[in-house]
């Protein structure tokens, strides 16, 4: 695999939990040997790490009853408490190899906005010039619902792309995507997935045992990032040695795994921002068929006389979903107009784009999202 300068790695819950739910701290202090090994080698990592949920779960296990809570406030009861034991055996591990590490606590909300996303970069870029490891949490003690990642997988997507990262890895518990089921025996693993490839059709719907997310969530991701330039790799990160086999020219044999081959050019950072924005959106342009032939053609900008109405509560520059006639979306984007004046002018002639296409992403992989 080629040598890389930077990377993102996200680790599932279940690879840093044992199977009670509790912390697994020998599987953390082998990735944690790792990263510094990868540092040594000049590769810079950041962490965004799973596993504070699980961890409190676990802590408050024999001291709390957490079943009369609802879903939302026992996850923020478990993250409170997980979340300070994770980063602290983290900074405890990585001390150990006269590393620094710090933590990044990040919501939908924090990174809805282009100011607050360039913020959050600025953090992660002066840590890593500053030789410490970021390590990137979702802050579940304040995120409810409405206001949360998919999981970790898609926080994960968007640090990757905002950081300029060369690779993403996804540790998860099993070595990446199979052609079916990878406990049938006829099932083999796809070692690799080229753009425009589609698997979809092999992948199971069912989600992990402690994450929010599954493989349906990991190859969605996946397909994104690879298709904004940026190598994306499936693999298990409970086998021995996983990341260094996977990114340094080592003894170890290169662990088995799925990689996605990234595009040849990347996007603009605007675009960047604007690719992982489509569940910020705060309103919904519907367009015709016409209209919605041209955004999906590529290169068009959505123009007031193929927009059919506008829907939700939305201010100039906030992000928009654009729907064709059939519902299904067809590109989200920062609208040039508030809700009631995009509604005003839907149908007209003459007037300025309604999303500019420099401001408007079309997600051609994204083939889950109408399902």
């Amino acid at each position: 695999m080629d040598r890389y300068k930077r990377v993102t790695v996200k680790i599932g819950s279940n690879v840093l939990t044992r199977r009670d739910g509790t912390l697994d701290f020998t599987r953390m202090s082998a990735l944690v040997d790792q990263v510094a090994a990868l540092r040594d080698a000049g590769i810079e990592v950041i962490l965004i790490s799973s596993g504070a949920v699980a961890s409190g779960r676990g802590e408050l296990r024999d001291s709390v009853d957490a079943s009369g809570l609802d879903e939302v406030s026992a996850r923020q009861l478990f993250s409170a408490v997980g979340q300070a034991k994770l980063i602290n055996r983290y900074f405890e591990l990585f001390r150990d190899h006269r590393m620094v590490c710090g933590q990044v606590l990040a919501t939908k909300e924090n990174l809805a906005t282009r100011r607050h996303y360039l913020n959050q970069q600025h953090c992660i870029e002066v840590m890593l010039r500053s030789n410490v490891v970021p390590v990137v949490n979702e802050n579940d003690t304040v995120s409810v619902t409405e206001l949360m990642f998919t999981d970790n997988d898609e926080l994960s997507g968007l640090v990757a792309t905002m950081t300029d990262s060369d690779a993403l890895i996804i540790l998860s518990n099993i070595d990446g995507i199979y052609t079916g089921n990878p406990s049938e025996p006829e099932s083999h693993l796809i070692a690799e997935i080229v753009q425009g490839d589609d698997v979809s059709g092999c992948i199971s719907t069912a989600r992990s045992s402690l994450g929010r997310g599954g493989m349906t969530t990991k190859y969605r991701i996946a397909r994104k990032v690879a298709a904004e330039g940026i190598a994306v790799v499936i693999a298990n990160g409970k086998r021995d040695g996983v990341l260094t086999g996977l990114l340094l020219d080592s003894t170890e044999a290169c662990p088995p795994h799925t990689l996605f081959l990234p595009a040849d050019k990347r996007p603009s950072s605007l675009r960047k921002w604007i690719a992982h924005s489509d569940s910020f959106a705060k309103g919904t342009l519907h367009v015709d068929a016409g209209a919605a032939s041209a955004l999906r053609a590529g290169g068009a900008s959505l123009l007031a006389v193929g927009l059919k109405r506008a829907e939700g509560d939305f201010e100039r520059d906030d992000i928009v979903r654009v729907l064709a006639p059939d519902g299904t979306t067809v590109a989200w984007g920062r609208s040039a107009y508030s809700s009631r004046e995009a509604g005003a002018i839907a149908g007209k002639t003459d007037m300025a784009p309604v999303i500019h296409a420099d401001y408007l992403y079309v997600d051609e992989t994204d083939i889950f999202r109408d399902r």
